[in-house]
């Protein structure tokens, strides 16, 4: 029996194995500097044009930097969320059951199990040998956006922090960049209530300093479970263990009485001062812009513990699409169907798309309605979407099922001509600005729109869907550029539409045009204003 097998979930290290067996690992075996070029080349992946479908997860073992130094350690980046696919075996199911199985881990959660000894502390470096050659400088952290960031980051991390008073743990990802070997300037957002900085309060009223591990490396579940938005009390743990349906066996920090995940590749431990701030920054933030130099959280460190074999991690982001915002949108889209859908019980509801390229997710919510849905359930489902999250939904537009939310031509094609903007628009004011770049602004607000039908139209100005598969069929078997269909790629009715005007584009499409012509003949009229439908002018 394998390890993974005893545990019940794989650890970083079986899931790149699952990932290589799938075809979507790629392996860089040449020298790679982590500080100027690891970054930019699986940055391509993202910006040169290349389909969701068609990305990897790279593993680079031969890891050097700016001054020529040779690495112990590889370096993994695009394992977690490179695509939908990299996530869905991540979780161990099907991209269509991800929304399912959050939620049953969420309602569902499975408490972890205490180990003695932690394959995460096979290897340990504790406070006195930091400064030696064992500290941050000794692991391969990448550069992640050279050019701009001020030093190598963290970025992939499950942090975890507990409550003083409860004692209930937190996870959080949290970016750590390096400030010494033993120090790291830490980035926990204030305006965003993330769970450490609730914890950090805590701890600060008290006097005392934080305990914290920076987990790297870990399990693919609970590393989901870091950026996910779950609700106050619960212990990501838990949840996690309920998406590998199996309890996450976890032991205790060396410094600390934190419950660290035993089967990680990289623990950092360390205490974030509760009264000291120093400059963190710049560096490119997930929102796709550059945070710049502000005052932040010290963490001291007091320990880096690992194993033997441990392969760091890191992390796409920046600006999106990236594997921070895959991460999130495979997961946040049908956590906020599940809400709206079973929860509000919003039965019309049929699909959930936040935007990814550029505006990362939070910004342009476009949620999809079966045809014929009262308009109260439509601003009934819009409503409820930007209040399940309060930082997600600036711009919030409401479709029918034939508008594609992930094609925005489709979309704005809705708002230009299924939207009265005097009756279907709302400005909803008072909106927290959520997670984006510094503008000066204290709060922002949300465009609503229903961009639904709201009587029958005339049907789209394409030929039939019979005429454009044959034609494709001809183009085919000429030997022309594979095609790429885009919706729409056929004409198709919208309601306002006639047995009799079927009959008149029949006989067209069979060269029989001259009999439609003699039918208009024999229905003209005197005095009728031009341009009036023919429906509407009186026979006889």
């Amino acid at each position: 029996m394998s390890e993974a097998e005893a545990r019940g979930y794989n650890d970083m290290q079986d899931h790149l194995a699952a990932l290589d067996a799938a075809g979507l690992l790629t392996t860089i075996d040449a020298p790679i500097n982590k500080d100027s070029e690891l970054s930019p080349l699986v940055r391509w992946q993202f910006r040169g044009g290349i389909p969701e479908a068609e990305r990897k997860a790279f593993l680079f073992t031969n890891v050097t930097d700016a001054s020529n130094r040779v690495y112990e350690l590889p370096v993994i980046t695009g394992a977690l969320a490179g695509n939908a696919a990299i996530y869905s075996i991540g979780m161990g199911v099907p991209v269509d059951e991800i929304g399912a199985c959050w939620a049953k881990a969420i309602a569902s959660p499975i408490a972890p199990i205490e180990v003695a000894s932690a394959n995460c502390q096979e290897v340990v470096f504790g406070e006195s040998e930091l400064t030696s050659g064992h500290g941050l400088d000794a692991l391969p952290v990448p550069v992640s956006t050279p050019g701009y960031d001020s030093a190598p980051y963290l970025t992939a991390t499950a942090c975890v922090t507990r409550d003083p008073d409860t004692g209930i743990q937190n996870l959080g990802t949290y970016r750590g960049g390096l400030k010494a070997p033993n120090r790291i300037g830490l980035k926990l957002f204030m305006n965003l209530g993330q769970g450490g900085t609730a914890h950090w309060e805590k701890y600060r009223a008290r006097g005392e300093a934080m305990p914290i591990a920076m987990v790297i490396g870990c399990p693919p579940p609970i590393a989901y479970c870091g950026p996910q938005k779950l609700p106050k009390g619960v212990d990501e743990m838990g949840v996690a263990g309920a998406i590998a349906g199996a309890p996450m066996l976890v032991s205790r920090a060396r410094t600390s009485d934190l419950m660290i995940p035993a089967d990680a590749e990289i623990v950092v431990e360390g205490l974030i001062d509760p009264n000291h701030f120093e400059p963190e920054g710049p560096f490119g933030e997930s929102h796709g812009y550059i945070n710049l130099e502000e005052y932040n959280f010290v963490l001291q460190v007091t320990a880096i513990t690992r194993k033997k074999n441990a392969i760091f991690t890191s992390i796409i982001s920046q600006v999106t699409p990236s594997e921070s915002s895959v991460i999130k949108r495979v997961a946040y889209e049908p956590l906020f169907l599940n809400h709206l859908r079973d929860q509000l019980g919003i039965k019309s509801i049929v699909r959930v798309g936040m935007h990814e390229p550029l505006t990362n997710l939070r910004k342009v919510v476009v949620i999809q309605f079966s045809r014929g849905t009262a308009r109260t359930e439509i601003w009934r489902g819009m409503y409820g979407a930007m209040s399940f999250q309060e930082p997600v939904g600036k711009y919030l537009i409401a479709v029918d099922e034939d508008i594609d939310p992930n094609n925005l031509d489709a979309v704005f094609w809705a708002m230009s001509y299924r939207a009265n903007l005097a009756e279907d628009c709302e400005l909803i004011r008072h909106r927290p600005l959520g997670h984006g770049p510094k503008t000066g602004a204290t709060e922002d607000g949300t465009l609503v729109i229903d961009a639904t039908l709201k009587a029958d139209m005339a049907p789209v100005a394409l030929p039939k869907r019979e005429y454009m598969e044959n034609a494709r069929e001809i183009w085919e078997r000429l030997g022309l550029p594979p095609l790429k269909p885009e919706v729409p790629w056929h004409g198709y009715e919208l309601g306002d539409w006639s047995d009799e005007w079927d009959k008149l584009a029949e006989r067209a499409a069979s060269g029989d045009w001259i009999a439609n012509g003699e039918r208009s003949h024999q229905q003209r009229r005197v005095g009728v204003i031009p341009n009036t439908d023919v429906r509407k002018v009186p026979k006889g």
